[in-house]
């Protein structure tokens, strides 16, 4: 009897867990859904006619060499070994597939003629690797995440500020976005200034400043914001660093959006912000005031 009714035991606990797996694997394919359900949105290789329609219009001047990357363009400036900016644009959908595992491997740029910086250009520095187009922003495939990886997309940034309000402000961002359904987005350091320090015989260019520009130009919502910040830690709210594209554009000696400045809409908004339309997270800034300044 005691033999039967261990055997009873043992036969209820394998049912159990049976029905536990395969609950636990129905709900998994059920919320799960593949990848290519989410891909709602059609990304504009930089290779295809209607990239020069659509996408091109959108870029701004140049003074260094343009690279055409699937997921974003960039204009690298040699002398700096980065870039003066890096263009893209940013939708709902995108940010709505599900991300990707992050990347963290640093490659040269293969498109940068005069060979952008290497991974080991900034070893000893005491400067992070700063994105300037976010590997957030680009979580969306593995190969949007890779390019984002590309050394010619880095910056060098000290630790505070890219793990504060650089950090804030590219999540912020990605909320707009949210509520927006897309932006398009120009971000970069300001080298301007000649006389920027320089990571010691790599001559990777420390800049003082670093800038991005929003265009939000489909639909009725339309709005534009610039931010210049300065290089270092800040315990001021993101507001603070807002001004005008004409402001930036004269600071920073780049038309940000030169191929539509027949656009009365778009001359409207370079030349005016209304920060009321730009909803700041609170939270957000308490949480970079307290925790990721000191990180």
């Amino acid at each position: 009897k005691n033999n039967v009714g261990v055997g009873i035991v043992k036969m209820i606990i394998f049912a159990l867990i049976l029905i536990g797996t395969l609950y636990w694997v129905y709900m998994g394919t059920n919320n799960d859904k593949p990848r290519s359900e989410y891909k709602q949105y059609e990304v504009v290789p930089s290779n295809s006619d209607r990239y020069n329609d659509i996408k091109l219009s959108y870029l701004p001047s140049s003074t260094g060499e343009l690279v055409y990357h699937k997921y974003y363009t960039l204009s690298y400036i040699e002398k700096d070994e980065q870039a003066e900016w890096v263009a893209y644009e940013l939708t709902q959908d995108l940010l709505r597939i599900p991300n990707v595992k992050r990347s963290n491997r640093f490659n040269k740029d293969p498109l940068v003629s005069t060979a952008s910086a290497g991974y080991y250009d900034y070893r000893g520095s005491g400067y992070t690797r700063g994105h300037l187009a976010p590997a957030g922003d680009m979580a969306f495939s593995q190969e949007a995440m890779e390019e984002s990886f590309y050394m010619s997309n880095i910056s060098p940034q000290i630790r505070a500020f890219n793990n504060g309000i650089w950090k804030e402000l590219e999540e912020q961002v990605r909320d707009w976005v949210y509520h927006n359904d897309h932006l398009y987005i120009v971000t970069g350091p300001i080298l301007k200034d000649n006389n920027l320090n320089k990571i010691k015989k790599e001559q990777v260019s420390i800049p003082n400043y670093f800038y991005k520009v929003l265009l939000s130009n489909i639909g009725k919502d339309k709005k534009a914001i610039a931010f210049i910040i300065p290089h270092g830690v800040s315990n001021r709210p993101l507001q603070d660093y807002a001004i005008t594209i004409d402001s930036l554009e004269a600071l920073s000696g780049i038309d940000f959006f030169e191929h539509l400045d027949d656009d009365p809409d778009v001359e409207k908004m370079e030349a005016n912000i209304n920060i009321s339309e730009w909803k700041f997270s609170e939270a957000r800034y308490k949480l970079r005031v307290s925790k990721w300044n000191n990180e």
